[in-house]
């Protein structure tokens, strides 16, 4: 959110009338500016205090709740309101369902124009202790004496002064303190801004960005924080190829080149992914979604499958399990290669992969395209599938399944698909990806013109 500027502290009242898409409560009235304000819900009371201006809103501060919404609960997080790593641990659980897809319904009405003819079920799964992918901040504090670990405070540039983390996959939810504590101790720790944080099933990933190089006492202490917490530390210097496991003490020695791992245990696929990987960051909804987009597709031994924005073939692999074919296309070649040794590991031998950007339109020349596809799934990052629109068009396959992490780029395309190219929407949900968070994942289907089905 763009920072304006800041307005008196005078306390105010007024009543919440929604949330925006980050979370906060809206505040309006015909006679005060519309406020955003933090920790808030829709029909609430509250009172409040002004603390920047913008054009169109100002954020605000909550003081008090005068008269509560009857689904508040309390916060499980001792940081909640200070730190930005949530926005919705106040709100039951039913409810943050029920406000996502409210607004996965509002969005494809005004951007898309378009409701479809089947509302999916939510996928629901764990709220707590969730999250196997993260990036936190670190930022030593000579006020306090420490390393502060973290993620962003809401309302300013700062990281959030952390003890523990109710969302993140354990151990590392409980490890904040200890991470504090390691970083404090280091003759580095002003030079270590950012901590990747991967757990997999068989370890436990954190990847220190250091900007300069630790000292042997440093490496020390690292390789004593690693034992003691049964972890995988990496160091990285300069950029993602420079990533590196913590040289072990005894000079000469060398660690084994070790993957992280996780499995679809109904499909019997093991992925080998890397601490840096883009991965879905809820282990147990990646499952239930998985096994959804491939029973809406309705697969046959004869089906071609395309699947775009593939990564290291989280979609690809069990859809060549139920496929006569899939093709697997990502942008990342590092991830191409990581998604064909996966294929390998599974002896799965009927899944292709190709690098190509997906940021423009695809060549419909191209000899992987040529060939047709009855089915295509997409799952891209936020900015969406604009670019490939055109090609999914005129594949003309018989469903298509889009995964949405963004409901604005996901009603965008469809409106494309739907309105220039005469496909239908045929089904729509969300999923409960980042609970306690405002962000809403989706996943959409959809279906040709009737004429291109019988051609």
């Amino acid at each position: 959110m763009a920072r304006g500027k800041k307005t008196p502290a005078v306390p105010e009242e007024g009543v919440v009338a929604s949330l925006t898409h980050d979370g906060d409560g809206v505040v309006r009235g015909d006679d005060i500016k519309t406020a955003f304000v933090g920790g808030s819900l829709p029909g609430e009371r509250i009172r409040f205090q002004r603390l920047r201006r913008h054009r169109g809103h100002d954020e605000g501060r909550l003081l008090e709740v005068i008269e509560a919404a009857a689904d508040r609960v309390q916060p499980r997080c001792a940081h909640f309101g200070v730190c930005g790593g949530c926005a919705l641990q106040h709100l039951a659980g039913d409810r943050q369902i029920e406000l996502k897809q409210q607004e996965l319904v509002q969005v494809l009405e005004r951007v898309a124009k378009v409701s479809p003819a089947a509302w999916l079920p939510p996928l629901r799964g764990p709220g707590w202790n969730y999250r196997r992918r993260a990036r936190l901040g670190a930022r030593y504090v000579p006020k306090k004496g420490r390393v502060i670990v973290g993620f962003r405070e809401r309302l300013a540039p700062y990281i959030a002064a952390l003890e523990r983390c109710e969302v993140l996959a354990e151990p590392v939810g409980s490890l904040i303190t200890p991470l504090s504590q390691l970083l404090t101790g280091l003759s580095i720790r002003e030079h270590v801004p950012q901590i990747e944080v991967a757990v997999a099933e068989n370890a436990t990933a954190l990847v220190l960005r250091v900007m300069r190089d630790p000292s042997p006492a440093d490496l020390d202490a690292l390789r004593a924080f690693e034992a003691q917490h049964g972890l995988w530390l990496y160091l990285q210097p300069r950029g993602l190829d420079s990533v590196q496991r913590l040289p072990p003490a005894q000079e000469g020695a060398a660690l084994p080149d070790a993957a992280l791992r996780y499995t679809f245990q109904d499909f019997d696929i093991h992925y080998d992914f890397r601490p840096t990987d883009f991965v879905q960051v809820n282990a147990a909804i990646n499952q239930e979604m998985v096994q959804r987009v491939i029973g809406l597709l309705e697969l046959t031994p004869q089906a071609r499958v395309l699947d775009l924005f593939c990564g290291l073939g989280n979609f690809t692999l069990p859809l060549a399990r139920h496929a006569g074919e899939v093709i697997g296309v990502e942008g990342d070649a590092a991830l191409v290669a990581r998604a064909q040794h996966n294929a390998a590991l599974n002896g799965i031998g009927n899944a292709r992969f190709i690098a190509a950007d997906l940021t423009q339109a695809l060549d419909k020349h191209e000899p992987w395209l040529t060939k047709g596809f009855s089915h295509v799934v997409l799952d891209p990052p936020r900015a969406g599938a604009l670019d490939v629109m055109p090609t999914i068009a005129q594949l003309s396959p018989c469903k298509v399944a889009y995964i949405s992490c963004h409901p604005g780029s996901l009603a965008r395309d469809i409106g494309v698909l739907v309105h220039e190219h005469g496909f239908e929407l045929r089904a729509a949900g969300v999923l409960d990806m980042f609970p306690h968070t405002a962000h809403v994942e989706s996943l959409a289907v959809l279906t040709p013109p009737k004429k291109r089905k019988q051609e």
